[in-house]
């Protein structure tokens, strides 16, 4: 796999290209800095609260962001963050279920060299010495890779997937795979080579799918950062049930390439690729480091990229809704959208309480999903080895018909049509993330209504954010989704940024 690396640039907007850079090119780039931490243009909070997060206490709760910067300024050791997050997930794993394939020799060994080549003035790229684990669904050489489906229990990859081949190019450090449900294709992240994954906040529960092990081990403080894939919700939900951060890019933003679920097909646009951690500041930290094209995954266009710094809150429209027509979200939800939308009122031009027209076909729309009976699942299977399933086996999906699937494909269209008319007076839209927060393990994980406020923005193919911003009467996390226009991650992350420091994001669960 070649030139998957890409230099950063400052600038307000920077072209993504697939030139190949060194680590050491890479930090006469960087500087002495890491991805952008001060918002100077995206105001963080009318009180003035600072936008970077401390260290912790202990090592394994901090950011991302603030792990790179002290590993880098070597306020503390790489070794020493490694070794605390293994602690971690050894220490919650046994409840969580949430992290196999466990690396600690190999991740000790290169953090080890991570602080010696520190030593010597060499700084590998932004993610120098700082963990992270890897959702099971993404190829990693030499470490097995299962993607939830049975058929390849065993499996080793010999490359890795691209993404994280340019996190490992970055400096990262593997500690180890977090668990996926089969092919990626469930809310419920449960499989039959590893088992059920719970929820930090309440065992009894999920942490969603299909990014629920990833979203379990962020929370618990197992990881600082985990890539996650969304083709319904699978990065959101799981961000919202655990009270994390997670942002679905735009269509053609990431490459795919080594997913268990492939590129390609009539729903290509539905499928991204995402971080998924405990601040927003990383989430722009990481997108970067993982985005534009790999010349493989022909999706992946080089969007332009806009830095989040130089975004102006004041002259920013946003739309809300709570309620998308199709099911009413808990009355917590939908005061804690109505709460968010009261306190962006303060800071940007205009917040309406309009809910854009036709989200109530979501639902219909996702039949689109299922239109070829289940034939791309059975041929993943087949190549996997596949033979018994968790999900439903591809004999039992009923296919489409060529009228009923031309119908569908015009009504998909008009719906995205529709949809850009809305955002042509908008900004940005913020609405719930799910009906709910995380819902108790069994028939409850069933009822796809609740998802749809995520789905309709796989249909749509546009980049959202979803930041904790509540709490149930269960003391469960709700977070609100913010969904901006294509190719605008800038808007999204600004305003989440702001979302999270008035609102408190993350908060450490009791475990």
């Amino acid at each position: 796999m070649k030139n998957l690396n890409r230099p950063f640039s400052a600038n307000n907007v920077t072209k993504q290209n697939s030139s190949s850079i060194s680590r050491r090119e890479l930090l006469t780039i960087l500087g002495t800095g890491t991805a952008v931490m001060a918002l100077p243009g995206c105001k963080p909070s009318v009180s003035g609260s600072s936008s970077e997060f401390p260290l912790t206490d202990p090592l394994h709760y901090s950011t991302t962001s603030a792990l790179a910067k002290a590993i880098r300024n070597r306020q503390v050791s790489s070794v020493d963050v490694v070794e605390s997050c293994i602690k971690r997930i050894e220490d919650v794993n046994e409840d969580l279920n949430a992290v196999f394939q466990i690396q600690r020799k190999s991740a000790i060994a290169l953090a080890l060299d991570a602080d010696a080549a520190l030593t010597k003035g060499e700084i590998w790229g932004p993610l120098h010495g700082v963990p992270m684990t890897i959702k099971d669904s993404l190829d990693t050489a030499g470490v097995i890779t299962t993607g939830g489906t049975k058929g390849r229990a065993a499996f080793i990859p010999d490359k890795d997937a691209t993404v994280v081949a340019r996190l490992k190019n970055a400096g990262a450090v593997l500690l180890g795979k977090t668990n996926t449900p089969e092919f990626t294709l469930s809310f419920e992240t449960n499989n039959l080579i590893y088992g059920m994954t719970n929820n930090p906040y309440d065992l009894k529960r999920s942490p969603g799918g299909s990014s629920g092990g990833a979203a379990a081990m962020i929370a618990a403080g197992g990881t600082p950062f985990d890539i996650g894939s969304d083709y319904g919700g699978s990065i959101r939900l799981p961000s919202h049930f655990c009270g994390i951060a997670g942002i679905k890019p735009s269509s053609g933003r990431v490459p795919r390439t080594g997913h268990i679920y492939p590129f390609g097909g009539l729903q290509d646009s539905f499928q991204q690729l995402g971080p998924l951690a405990r601040s927003v500041d990383d989430l722009f930290l990481l997108l970067e480091v993982i985005a534009g094209p790999d010349g493989i995954d022909p999706g992946v266009v080089p969007l332009p990229w806009y830095n989040w710094q130089h975004v102006d809150l004041s002259k920013l429209k946003v739309s809300f809704h709570t309620d998308n027509g199709i099911i009413s979200p808990t009355v917590e939800t939908q005061h804690t959208v109505t709460s968010v939308a009261e306190s962006l009122s303060k800071v940007v031009e205009e917040v309406t309480q309009v809910r854009p027209t036709g989200i109530d076909q979501t639902l219909d729309l996702f039949s689109l999903y299922l239109w070829d009976g289940g034939a791309a699942i059975s041929r993943l299977a087949k190549k996997a080895g596949t033979t018994e399933f968790s999900i439903t086996p591809p004999g039992r999906r009923k296919a489409i018909n060529a009228k009923e699937l031309d119908a569908l494909i015009a009504q998909w269209y008009s719906f995205r049509s529709s949809m850009h008319s809305f955002m042509s007076d908008h900004d940005a839209i913020l609405c719930p993330v799910n009906s709910g927060p995380a819902r108790p393990h069994g028939p409850e994980m069933d009822d796809l209504t609740g998802f749809t406020y995520t789905i309709t923005y796989n249909l749509t193919g546009w980049p959202s954010v979803v930041v904790r911003a509540g709490t149930s009467p269960e003391d469960l996390p709700i977070g609100v989704q913010i969904v901006t226009r294509p190719g605008r991650e800038d808007v999204a992350l600004c305003l989440a940024k702001y979302v999270e420091l008035e609102f408190g994001g993350y908060q450490i669960p009791e475990l």
